[in-house]
């Protein structure tokens, strides 16, 4: 008796006019569930639910747009060549996205909409983190209702069963992979145990969180890259462009999370460092004075805004 694991028979379905595609659905709840999990974080650091929520409505569509960039930049073939229509690129409903170019955008929008806020995004990015990594693993599931991103063929008893139309070319003699979405998935939810861990036993602050969120995450992609059938491009010889990749994101998340360790230890004080710029228009005729002690710890920040 084989325990393979099935692939899904619709990755799509009809709500009267509208076809909702599975794939979104698990974007939108990896999505959701980071939003929840941040927030309450960001709160408990005394961040305010607004700042959080203005962060993230820059951040979210702007590393979804990322994540599509990157993708297509990799798998240029996939997309422009005789017989493709290059309109596809945007047809993200088909699946194809990277969280590398997400995780990129995103960070450079929640920086500079953090900064416009007025507070401190290495707080905002550790909140952050543990959700992102449990986002990503229920986000994967959408890769197998749409039967791509498996692995290399194998006879173990949880291969992944692919339909012959959703092969890769050279692989349609083989009928289980391995079930690379599932490998990241248990990683991914391994890896935000971790951080939680590890936050709240050794109260890491000032970036450190979102650090070894990085370390981790690029670790575990070293692997699933290694055994991935998905085109992409090489990169020296026989190590592709993405596993090259999650090697220097794993490698800059070791050394960022050392320095920050040695040069920035503890944790803020204060994530918040006065009235929202784009408040301030509205709070100019009934100004409300800082506490002194909240001047005086923005003043004591190892990252004070401009």
């Amino acid at each position: 008796m084989t325990l393979f694991i099935p692939s899904p028979s619709i990755s799509s379905f009809q709500i009267g006019p509208l076809t909702i595609h599975i794939y979104a659905l698990c974007l939108i709840t990896g999505i959701i569930a980071a939003w929840m999990l941040g927030v309450r974080r960001w709160r408990a650091r005394g961040g305010r639910t607004e700042s959080f929520e203005t962060v993230l409505l820059w951040a979210i569509p702007l590393g979804i747009l990322g994540a599509r960039f990157y993708h297509v930049m990799t798998h240029l073939g996939d997309y422009f060549g005789p017989g493709i229509n290059p309109w596809t690129v945007f047809a993200i409903w088909q699946g194809g996205i990277a969280i590398y170019g997400a995780i990129g955008f995103g960070a450079l929008a929640a920086w500079v909409a953090a900064r416009r806020q007025r507070i401190s995004f290495p707080a905002l990015a550790d909140s952050l983190a543990p959700g992102i990594a449990i986002g990503q693993a229920l986000g994967r599931f959408g890769n197998w209702f749409n039967q791509e991103l498996y692995g290399q063929p194998t006879t173990l008893p949880w291969g992944l069963e692919i339909d012959p139309e959703h092969r890769a070319p050279g692989y349609e003699q083989y009928a289980t992979f391995h079930p690379t979405f599932l490998y990241e998935s248990v990683w991914n939810l391994l890896v935000a145990g971790i951080l939680l861990w590890a936050d709240r036993r050794f109260r890491l602050g000032r970036g450190k969180v979102f650090a070894l969120y990085i370390a981790l995450y690029g670790f575990g992609r070293i692997f699933t890259e290694s055994i991935r059938l998905d085109y992409s491009y090489d990169f020296f010889g026989p190590v592709r462009f993405n596993e090259a990749v999650a090697m220097l994101i794993c490698l800059a998340g070791i050394v960022l999370f050392v320095w920050l360790s040695r040069y920035r230890p503890g944790r803020e004080d204060v994530v918040e460092f006065g009235v929202p710029a784009d408040a301030e228009e509205a709070t100019e005729e009934e100004p409300e004075a800082a506490p002194a002690d909240v001047d005086d710890a923005a003043h004591a920040s190892d990252s004070p805004p401009d």
